[in-house]
């Protein structure tokens, strides 16, 4: 893996450069108390209610890892961006959290030790979804569920991969998914949007 896949997205985007201001956004840092309290009602019901194994895959900062966290859940989380890591080790610290550097495509950890693999905002990154869904779903213990956040942003030049094209990807490899639609709840990002936001849970 080279230095410069370490710390770019495809979209040439500097994540290190980024950590210092990455929780700016109402929907990374979670600073507002009722967004903070809008994805922790969501991951209440996309997460096991017991405590279970977590793979945050594209973890930033850690603040999904955080609400997993404080949920009892044991945490394991990737992210290509040496200062993302610092940044989410610093702000789970004393937690059952533990943050590796790495490519949330094939992250540095072994197969079949996990119960959720929780990613938000990445896939639609990564070349051959399909192969990386494939291989996140071979982290996963048997009965394990993949938690995928994402969307389409931009109307002009759209970005993004669309929720019927990723239940597609799915079908081979779960026996169960179910989509909610998260556009329309404003308290998750702090402000209205526009454009194509959900969730998908998929039982594998």
């Amino acid at each position: 893996m080279n230095e410069q896949r370490d710390r770019t997205t495809a979209a040439g985007v500097d994540w290190d450069a980024e950590a210092a201001f990455f929780d700016d956004e109402p929907d990374h840092g979670l600073r507002d108390p009722r967004v903070r309290a809008a994805w922790a009602a969501r991951l209440e019901t996309w997460l096991p209610g017991r405590p279970a194994d977590l793979l945050d895959l594209g973890c930033g900062t850690g603040s999904l890892s955080l609400l997993a966290a404080e949920r009892g859940h044991r945490v394991t989380g990737v992210d290509l961006s040496p200062r993302m890591v610092e940044r989410a080790r610093a702000k789970l610290a004393g937690r059952d959290a533990v943050f590796l550097t790495g490519d949330a495509a094939a992250p540095p950890v072994g197969e079949r030790c996990y119960d959720v693999v929780l990613v938000r905002h990445v896939l639609w990154t990564l070349p051959h979804p399909d192969r990386v869904l494939r291989h996140w779903s071979g982290l996963l213990r048997p009965g394990g569920r993949l938690v995928l956040v994402e969307g389409v942003w931009g109307t002009v030049s759209p970005s993004g991969i669309p929720a019927d094209r990723l239940v597609g990807l799915l079908a081979p490899l779960a026996g169960q998914v179910r989509v909610e639609r998260l556009s329309d709840d404003e308290q998750l990002w702090g402000r209205r949007v526009d454009d194509e936001r959900y969730a998908v849970v998929a039982m594998v």
